[in-house]
């Protein structure tokens, strides 16, 4: 990857104003076109969002989105179609024991909206800020019970069952903190109190263990910042058995979509650590320094990782050990290509990814690290060249935002356009989901009035 380090946050400005004007095209567009149909949207197929049913984990993204839109916008319609849409859908995602996605769907609904409320962006509604906060303590409350117990501690488990540890989960962990931040605990068997910001943290503490790679010579394919889209354990006595992957090549390849979640999920933690004073909880696993240590190492290891294995502009491709690559030798060397015939690019993983170089940046910068302008010059790139063509779609009659995205390349669940020979030109909710987050934080940085977190606005000032 080739890093400007000349960009700055407002060199983005125009770029980022042409995406909120194309994004509340397409997401009227979306709403218009979903109006009949069952289930959340997933991805696009000829430019037009369906639904897909493998577990129910993008419904969050599309009103999250809608509350994205009016922040930057100011546009009541998307304010309003947000709240009904909350009101009326979001309900059975809050109470769902089924999915390890709590972080994803319930912060970007009920998150956004209380955020929104304490940062007076809207009226102020005591009913609405009481049911926010409700739902987002239950949220934390239900994932909480999802729980794997390990030697070491534990981990939220995925829809694969009590033995599966994704990498993916370590950003849905921001649930857990909120619930904390909330004054909530779960509560177990003849009445044991669970500590949600202890079973946040022993999560992340498994997930940077098992999830991560730092070339220490754990397996064959041990190289710093590889990361395992899945950890298999014994559930009998709780031991560690080998890596797998749901989404990726192989357990022993990196799906680059999994790696920018470990990347952000690390570097937000990172930043919710260095907010926060010396907590009894912190002590019990090590201390705060303990935790510093370990999520950094693992934040630092990712992205570097995401930096040397992808493309020269920033998107990486699916997976780093994608069996066609072999047909584009110079694919680190050379600006991503999406149209090429051999290997879909992720677009929803730079997404993602660009907001973890920024973040990791922005925290090395409070520590005064002499690394952190490469991270954060590298998250500008990456934003750079997404919120252009060909990624960024301009085109009013496709509903996507962001283009080339990929879901599940092993399943073959990505449409295949009749010219191409590989999945290309379609969208998916979170990368686009994620990209005007991306988009968000950004404007954030630019007007320089506050700094976007997941914990920002959940307990009052």
């Amino acid at each position: 990857m080739n890093i400007n380090p000349q960009l700055k946050p407002e060199h983005l400005s125009d770029n980022i104003n042409h995406l909120w004007s194309l994004s509340g095209e397409k997401l009227k567009s979306m709403t218009s076109s979903l109006k009949e149909s069952k289930g959340s949207p997933v991805v696009t197929v000829n430019g037009s969002y369906k639904p897909r049913s493998w577990t129910d984990w993008t419904q969050g993204f599309q009103f999250g989105s809608e509350l994205f839109q009016f922040n930057a916008t100011g546009d009541s319609y998307f304010l309003d179609l947000a709240i009904d849409n909350i009101k009326n859908k979001m309900t059975s995602h809050v109470s769902h024991f089924g999915v390890h996605d709590h972080g994803f769907n319930n912060l970007s609904t009920y998150g956004n909206l209380l955020r929104l409320m304490r940062e007076g962006k809207i009226p102020q509604d005591s009913w609405l800020e009481n049911y926010c906060v409700l739902a987002l303590q239950l949220s934390a409350s239900v994932q909480a019970q999802r729980w794997t117990s390990i030697p070491e501690g534990g981990f939220i488990y995925s829809f694969n069952g009590p033995h599966s540890l994704f990498v993916d989960t370590i950003r849905t962990i921001r649930i857990l903190v909120a619930g904390h931040l909330l004054g909530h605990h779960s509560s177990g068997e003849n009445d044991i109190k669970i500590n949600l910001l202890k079973r946040a943290y022993q999560h992340a503490l498994a997930t940077a263990k098992f999830s991560v790679y730092y070339g220490e010579g754990r397996d064959s394919y041990d190289i710093w910042g590889r990361t395992a889209h899945e950890a298999i354990f014994n559930t009998n006595d709780g031991n560690f058995r080998s890596p797998s992957t749901q989404q990726g090549y192989s357990g022993f390849s990196t799906w680059t979509r999994g790696l920018s979640w470990a990347m952000l999920g690390f570097a937000e933690q990172l930043e919710f650590l260095q907010s926060q004073d010396r907590l009894a909880t912190f002590e019990e696993l090590g201390g705060k320094a303990h935790l510093e240590d370990i999520f950094l190492k693992a934040a630092k290891a990712t992205c570097d990782f995401y930096i040397k294995h992808t493309a020269l502009d920033g998107i990486p491709y699916w997976d780093t050990g994608a069996p066609d690559l072999v047909h584009l030798p110079n694919w680190k060397t050379e600006n991503s290509d999406p149209f090429n015939d051999f290997e879909p690019i992720d677009s929803s993983a730079a997404a993602i990814g660009a907001q973890a170089l920024l973040r990791l940046g922005n925290y090395l910068k409070k520590e005064a690290s002499a690394e952190a302008d490469t991270y954060w010059s590298a998250g500008l790139t990456v934003a750079n060249t997404l919120f252009k063509e060909p990624y960024l779609s301009s085109d009013l009659k496709h509903q996507g935002l962001i283009l080339h995205s990929i879901y599940h390349r092993p399943n073959g669940w990505d449409h295949i356009s009749e010219n191409s020979k590989i999945p290309n030109g379609e969208a998916c909710m979170w990368g686009d989901y994620h990209a005007r987050e991306l988009a968000h934080y950004l404007n954030e940085v630019i007007k320089g009035e506050s700094y976007y977190t997941f914990f920002q606005g959940i307990v009052s000032e």
